[in-house]
């Protein structure tokens, strides 16, 4: 049976996973909020003094060039539209450090396009969080990412809030009210319903509700015994 955790919980199972070099993923549909709840996990570890790096799936995205010139432009986000190979060469990296540094590319939202070598590494580093739609995926390159996973959560969110979010994320980066609903109904609900068919598969499902970090102070106090069991 698939773990559930909420905030209070999965903080300190985090801790646990910072003893050696680990990499925890972290997965859910668009919108869910697993951007966001990495991007603060890994900060809270940072403040307490962990060493955590993050490194986004969607840094291997193809650029907007290469997916004009394959036809791909209307599918972007759908598992064909990545590298998988190469965020699967990464994480091999990652799980095998030696004393160098190893740079990761990151998704640019303003240009819509990947950014090469722009995450920094280090070998002093022991938990990588990455997070993405496709950790689960078990078809082509994709099957690979989970056995290179120590852990990986499922984040789960309502679908009336996530269809919300990310009408609101789309309009943000400039499309309009109709364009961010046609985007998020269309090609990001498949996307959606592939990456929710992959749950099952996940160590823990993560209910983060409307938030996604608890404060500081009290998950600085619940972090004993925080071993993954």
């Amino acid at each position: 049976m698939t773990l559930r955790l909420d905030l209070s919980t999965a903080f300190p199972r985090a801790v646990g996973l910072t003893r050696g070099r680990a990499i925890l993923g972290i997965t859910g549909s668009p919108g869910a909020g697993k951007s966001t709840y990495a991007e603060e996990l890994v900060r809270d570890l940072t403040i307490l003094g962990h060493k955590v790096a993050l490194v986004p799936m969607d840094g291997f995205h193809l650029s907007q060039a290469a997916l004009d010139e394959r036809g791909l432009g209307p599918v972007k986000g759908a598992p064909q539209t990545f590298d998988a190979s190469g965020y699967v060469a990464l994480l091999r990296r990652l799980r095998d450090p030696d004393d160098s540094v190893v740079w990761a590319p990151r998704f640019d939202r303003g240009l819509e396009d990947p950014i090469a070598a722009s995450i920094p590494i280090g070998p002093d580093v022991t938990l990588v969080v990455t997070e993405g739609n496709y950790l689960l995926y078990e078809k082509g390159p994709w099957a690979t990412v989970r056995p290179l996973l120590d852990e990986c959560w499922y984040v789960d969110l309502d679908e009336a809030e996530r269809h919300r979010r990310l009408e609101a994320r789309h309009r943000r980066f400039g499309r309009t009210p109709e364009q961010a609903h046609e985007r998020t109904m269309g090609s990001d609900e498949t996307n959606a319903r592939l990456i929710a068919a992959t749950a099952s598969r996940a160590d823990a499902v993560l209910q983060v509700g409307d938030q996604t970090r608890m404060p500081l102070a009290n998950a600085s106090l619940n972090t004993t015994d925080s071993s993954p069991s």
